[in-house]
C-alpha cells in the first residue's frame, strides 16, 4: 500500500515538473520572439522598411503629353494618342519561363527569340519587349499575370492630314522626339517634361498604390502654324494631278500671305504619309520647297526689272532695241525666238525677251544689280527656321564675268528655292517691303524692311499684269474676275558638262489680286515629260487653279469685274 502511494506521488511530481519545464520553455520562446519583434519593429525598423521598399516600392516615369500642332484655324495636324508599351524584368520573368510562349503569342513574337532575349538580359531590370500597343493588346498581356511583365503608358504621334502636310509637319521617333519638319524645329516647344512617382507593387510587379509624387509632369505646348489646311489640301490636290498629267519627276507649290509673310500652303510631290514609318526615307520626306534649289529662268526677270527701275535710268515705257534678235556676250550667243525689234521695258517682260533683259542688265552696275537681288533675299536663308533650308546661290558681283551678268538677267547662274522666290515676289506685292517668312501663325505682323520704292514695286506689278494678258507668256495663269500679275519661267536643268536639252523646270510665280495683292504663289514642276514643258503650258494653269479657289475660300473681293455687269458688282460689294 505504502509502495503504491509513493509511486503515484512520484508520478504526480514528475508531471508537475515536466509541465513547469514546458511552460517555462514556451515562456522563454515567447519572450524570445517578443524580444525579436521589439528588436526588429522598434529598435531596427529602418532596416526592415528599407528591405520592404526594395522589394515592393518602385519609381515610375510619368510620360509628358506632347503638344499638338494645328493649322491657323485650329484644325489638328499632329496629335498625341495614349498607347502602352510592354517591358519586363528578365530576372523575375525567368521564374515563369515555361509560360513565355503565351506572352510571345499575345505580342506576336517568336517564342525562341523571346527566350533568348530574356536570358541575354538577366543582368538588367528593365527591357522593352514591344512599344506602342493598343489598349486591348496591352490588357491581354497583363491578363496573363506573369511575374516581371509590366505596362508603361506612353504617347504616339498621329497625323490626321497624312501626306497632305507630311513634308511640312515632319514626324517624331518612337520616343516621341521630333526628327523632321516642324516636329524637329519646335521640339523644345512641343516636348513636355516627364514626371516621376513612387508606387507600391505586388509580387507580380503590378502597381497597386501610388505612394508619393516625386516630380509632376509638364505637358508640351501647342503649336499653331500659319498653314490654312483648306488651301493646303487644295494645293496638294492640284499639284498631284499636275504631276500625274505631265508625268513629272516632282513638284512644289508655295503660297504666302503678302501682308504678313505667313506661309498659307506648302506642298510637294512625291510625298509620304508620316503615319507609316515604312515610308520614312530622305527621298520621300524632304521638303523640296525649302531644301531643293533650281535656276529660276525667266521668273527672275521681274527682279532685274525692279533693279533697272531703281537705277533711275529706266521707266516702264523705256525703249530697248533687241535687233537683230540676238546679242553676243563673250563666248555666248543669247537669242530670242524671233526678232522683236525696238520694244519697251514692259514688252520685254511681257514677251520674256532674253535679248532685251540682257541689254538692260548689262547697262547696270554689277554692284547695283547684285545688291538689289540680295535685298530680295536671294543667296540668304529666309526666317522660316525650317531644318535643312537652303540659302540658294547668288555669287558676289566681284566674281562676275560679263557673261555671268548677262545670264543672271534671265535666270541662269543663280539658284533659289521655291520659298525664296515666293518671298521675293511678295516684296513686289507689298509695295517694296520684305517681311520675314513665318511658318507659325503671327499675332503681330512684322513691319518689315523697305528694299524698293513703292512706285517701283507697283510699276513692276503693272508690267507683270501684261505678261498674263493676251500677247504675254502667262495667259493660262489668268483667273476670271481678278487681275493677276505673274511671270512664267522655263529653265534647262544642269547636267554634266553644261545643260540638258530635254530636261526642264517649269515655273510660274504670281500675285493676286494685282490691284491690292493678298496672295503670292510659286509653282515649280520638275522634268515634265511629253510635248508640253514650258512654264506657260505646265505651271501657269496649276497656278490659275490654285489661286482661283484660294481667293474664293478666303473671300477676297474680285478686282476685274466687267464694268457693265451690275449683278457682279453687287456680289463683289457684298463680299
Amino acid at each position: 500500500m505504502n509502495r503504491g502511494a509513493e509511486t503515484k506521488e512520484q508520478t504526480a511530481q514528475r508531471f508537475v515538473a515536466r509541465s513547469v519545464f514546458v511552460l517555462v520553455f514556451f515562456v522563454l520562446i515567447a519572450a524570445s520572439l517578443l524580444a525579436r519583434a521589439v528588436h526588429l519593429q522598434v529598435l531596427n525598423k529602418d532596416f526592415l522598411n528599407r528591405q520592404a521598399d526594395t522589394r515592393h516600392l518602385r519609381t515610375e516615369k510619368i510620360t509628358a503629353h506632347r503638344g499638338s500642332i494645328t493649322d491657323r484655324n485650329g484644325e489638328p495636324l499632329a496629335i498625341s494618342t495614349p498607347v502602352d508599351s510592354v517591358w519586363i524584368n528578365p530576372g523575375e520573368l525567368a521564374t515563369a519561363v515555361d509560360r513565355v510562349g503565351q506572352l510571345a503569342k499575345v505580342l506576336q513574337l517568336d517564342p525562341e527569340a523571346l527566350k533568348r532575349k530574356i536570358t541575354r538580359s538577366m543582368d538588367k531590370e528593365f527591357v522593352y519587349l514591344k512599344r506602342h500597343l493598343g489598349p486591348d493588346q496591352a490588357h491581354r498581356v497583363m491578363a496573363l499575370k506573369l511575374p516581371g511583365v509590366n505596362v508603361q503608358r506612353e504617347y504616339r504621334r498621329y497625323y490626321p492630314s497624312g501626306e497632305v502636310t507630311g513634308h511640312l509637319v515632319g514626324f517624331t521617333n518612337i520616343d516621341d522626339r521630333g526628327q523632321e519638319g516642324l516636329e524637329l524645329e519646335f521640339n523644345h516647344w512641343l516636348s513636355g517634361e516627364s514626371g516621376a512617382k513612387r508606387v507600391l507593387k505586388d509580387r507580380l510587379g503590378r502597381s497597386v498604390e501610388d505612394v508619393e509624387s516625386i516630380r509632376p509632369s509638364r505637358p508640351g505646348q501647342d503649336l499653331r502654324t500659319s498653314i490654312d489646311l483648306r488651301l493646303q489640301y487644295l494645293a496638294y490636290r492640284t499639284l498631284k494631278a499636275a504631276i500625274q498629267r505631265f508625268k513629272a519627276d516632282s513638284g512644289s507649290i508655295v503660297m504666302l500671305d503678302v501682308r504678313t509673310g505667313e506661309v498659307l500652303a506648302m506642298v510637294n510631290q512625291p510625298t509620304y504619309n508620316p503615319n507609316d514609318r515604312a515610308q520614312y526615307s530622305a527621298e520621300r520626306y524632304r521638303n523640296r520647297a525649302i531644301t531643293d534649289i533650281f535656276e529660276p529662268g525667266s521668273s527672275i526677270k521681274p527682279l532685274v526689272v525692279a533693279a533697272a527701275l531703281e537705277s533711275g535710268d529706266y521707266q516702264p515705257d523705256s525703249m530697248v532695241d533687241t535687233t537683230p534678235g540676238y546679242v553676243i556676250v563673250g563666248p555666248k550667243k543669247i537669242k530670242d525666238s524671233h526678232n522683236l525689234g525696238r520694244i519697251s521695258l514692259t514688252t520685254i517682260l511681257a514677251r520674256s525677251s532674253n535679248v532685251g533683259m540682257t541689254r538692260v542688265a548689262m547697262s547696270l552696275e554689277p554692284e547695283q544689280l547684285w545688291t538689289t537681288m540680295s535685298r530680295f533675299g536671294l543667296g540668304s536663308l529666309t526666317a522660316s527656321g525650317f531644318p535643312g533650308e537652303s540659302a540658294g546661290l547668288l555669287t558676289h558681283h566681284s566674281h562676275w564675268r560679263p557673261v555671268s551678268q548677262a545670264t543672271l538677267s534671265y535666270g541662269y547662274g543663280v539658284s533659289v528655292t521655291p520659298l525664296q522666290l515666293a518671298q521675293a515676289y511678295a516684296v513686289l506685292g507689298s509695295d517694296g517691303i520684305i517681311r520675314p517668312v513665318s511658318l507659325v501663325a503671327l499675332d503681330q505682323v512684322s513691319e518689315g524692311e523697305r528694299i524698293l520704292q513703292p512706285e517701283t514695286a507697283r510699276a513692276v506689278r503693272r508690267m507683270l499684269e501684261e505678261a498674263v494678258r493676251p500677247g504675254g507668256t502667262g495667259t493660262k495663269a489668268s483667273v476670271a474676275g481678278y487681275r493677276i500679275a505673274g511671270k512664267t519661267g522655263t529653265a534647262w536643268k544642269s547636267a554634266v558638262g553644261g545643260y540638258s536639252e530635254d530636261k526642264y523646270f517649269s515655273i510660274f510665280a504670281g500675285l493676286a489680286p494685282a490691284s491690292d495683292p493678298r496672295l503670292v504663289a510659286v509653282v515649280v514642276i520638275d522634268e515634265p515629260k511629253g510635248d508640253l514643258y514650258y512654264g506657260s503650258d505646265v505651271a501657269a494653269p496649276v497656278f490659275a487653279d490654285v489661286m482661283s479657289e484660294s481667293l474664293r475660300l478666303l473671300a477676297v473681293p474680285p478686282d476685274a469685274l466687267p464694268a457693265n455687269d451690275p449683278l457682279d458688282q453687287m456680289q463683289a460689294m457684298s463680299q
